[in-house]
């Protein structure tokens, strides 16, 4: 037996920790001149976001921040939220993005939890920051943007914050910043969206964000210098890791403070947008957008989506427009997308309603993520592959958080087994492929029948005038619980509720169909999810 140890030890030479922060270094060594950032009238190249990342970086650590120490960033998509991916860790902080839609009591309540040494801010948000520390226990120094980009009446905003741009003059390109002692340090800390009780503190480490970056570059197909649409927040799961996604390929981040039609395909006509992602709103904003203000696309463009599967019309609807749609699936515990919907070639000759059931799967593990099950989770054995047997989703690998910031209990729960419980129900196919049927309190136990509320929202979806629906059990006298629709008409088109009830019955077993349906607009959080928490209340009174 040969002896494959003595002698054979870790060093300097043969290993260094995965960070995807080297990415900006190498993409700025490599292509200085290449353009990296886009933003309004704005223009830098890859060199000058590599020195503007490093003298952030250099100034925070000048003032006393750096390893264990949180900085929050409250910003839409602009290119100062792009520098902190890369300028907060590299001082060896960590990065807490905020939800710019928060109340100001969560965000309070985050920056105390978080224990937030410093916050950059956007002057629009300046309002909600101030109401927030007005609540808080903790007093971070306050750096604030003024974006050109933003109007007269956000920019006048003020809490007489060190200004960003003056926060950089302090620092030094030339500043040696630390690598990570160990890949396993924090990198970002990411809260849940809280639907019940306070959020919990998702923690992030160098190596998943290094490997769920580059997996998002097999999955979405990226080759060299793509051109990336920002409008996907990047406050959500670091922008499902793109932040470093897009540099590790030298492409172009162009940004975009608020989602709007018009703006989208302004921006993807005049920079040859190749990427985007997105919730399924997004999409829907693309198709709704007046003609007038559409525009031809120089090539098609890579759109990936998560949250509930595009129907067939949205599909075809979208390939017309000039997209081509990745479905991928994941949460905020694995960094973002960790399940993608790989494309067989060979379904292309399908006819549309079979390749959009096809699309309607979830799919298959990233490169990045080393397991995923869906597994009974009272025996932790895999249910059988057999399409029609649910049981919970679960996930175990490299891009599987750290666990939940100070929180023990939450995170012991979380990774019972040696795997993590997603909460989300689902079957597999023969050929591994996974499709969701629910998350685990939404299932409706309606006279001792299990109902998937996704399977009565898809028979909804396949009415011609339904934009969006969200079914959520309402309790019942008789039989417990019956499924209730929340829908959302097409702008011009019109249905009853009882075209609608009649309709679902037409699709699955009379007892699934809804029993109300509330024509409604439907509460969304600011990344597109539809809030049925709050469904769920209005129904229980």
């Amino acid at each position: 037996m040969a002896d494959y140890e003595t002698g054979l030890a870790r060093n300097a030479a043969n290993h260094q920790p995965l960070t995807p922060l080297l990415f900006l270094e190498r993409a700025a060594q490599v292509f200085p001149s290449h353009l990296a950032v886009v933003h309004g009238r704005l223009r830098r190249d890859y060199r000058e976001l590599r020195d503007r990342c490093v003298r952030l970086a250099s100034a925070l650590a000048g003032r006393g921040i750096g390893s264990g120490d949180t900085v929050a960033a409250l910003l839409p998509n602009i290119p100062e939220m792009l520098e902190c991916h890369y300028g907060v860790p590299m001082a060896g902080a960590v990065l807490n993005t905020l939800n710019t839609r928060l109340d100001a009591a969560t965000i309070a309540y985050i920056l105390d939890h978080g224990e937030a040494k410093a916050i950059v801010v956007d002057r629009e948000l300046v309002p909600l920051l101030r109401l927030a520390l007005t609540q808080c226990e903790c007093q971070p120094l306050v750096i604030e943007v003024d974006d050109p980009e933003a109007g007269a009446a956000a920019r006048a905003n003020t809490m007489d914050g060190l200004d960003y741009e003056a926060l950089l003059a302090e620092g030094d390109p030339g500043f040696a910043w630390p690598l990570p002692r160990d890949e396993w340090d924090a990198i970002t800390l990411n809260y849940t969206s809280g639907t019940t009780g306070k959020p919990k503190g998702v923690v992030y480490h160098h190596r998943g964000a290094q490997l769920l970056a580059t997996g998002n570059v097999l999955s979405a197909s990226m080759a060299r210098h793509p051109v990336y649409l920002w409008t996907l927040p990047m406050f959500h799961c670091n922008g499902w890791c793109f932040p470093w996604t897009v540099t590790a390929v030298a492409g172009t981040h162009v940004c975009l403070r608020a989602v709007r039609g018009a703006a989208m395909w302004a921006l993807m006509a005049e920079h040859g947008v190749t990427h985007m992602c997105g919730a399924p709103v997004v999409m829907a904003t693309l198709l709704d957008t007046p003609a007038a203000e559409k525009r031809d696309l120089p090539h098609q463009v890579q759109f990936v989506v998560a949250g509930a599967p595009p129907p067939e019309a949205v599909l075809a609807a979208m390939r017309a427009a000039g997209f081509a749609v990745l479905h991928v699936y994941g949460l905020t515990e694995v960094y973002g997308p960790a399940v993608v919907n790989e494309w067989n070639t060979a379904w292309d000759a399908l006819p549309p309603p079979e390749q959009a059931k096809l699309m309607a799967r979830q799919g298959v593990r990233y490169q990045a993520l080393e397991g995923l099950d869906v597994m009974d989770p009272a025996t932790m054995q895999p249910v059988p592959p057999d399409g029609a047997t649910m049981g919970e989703v679960m996930m175990r690998g490299n891009v599987v958080m750290k666990g939940y910031l100070k929180d023990r209990k939450a995170t012991d729960a979380a990774f019972a087994g040696g795997w993590f419980h997603t909460g989300d129900l689902a079957v597999k196919y023969p050929d591994g492929y996974i499709q969701l049927k629910d998350r685990s309190k939404d299932i409706i136990i309606s006279g001792g029948e299990n109902i998937s509320s996704i399977e009565v929202e898809d028979a909804l979806y396949k009415h011609p005038a339904v934009a969006l629906a969200a079914v959520v059990a309402k309790p019942d006298d008789k039989w417990g619980e019956v499924p209730c629709a929340f829908v959302e008409l097409k702008p011009g088109l019109d249905a009853t509720e009882a075209e609608l009830i009649a309709h679902c019955r037409q699709h699955m077993a009379a007892f699934k169909a809804p029993k109300q349906v509330v024509f409604t607009e439907l509460p969304r959080t600011s990344t597109g999810k539809i809030q049925k928490h709050m469904l769920r209340s209005q129904v229980r009174g």
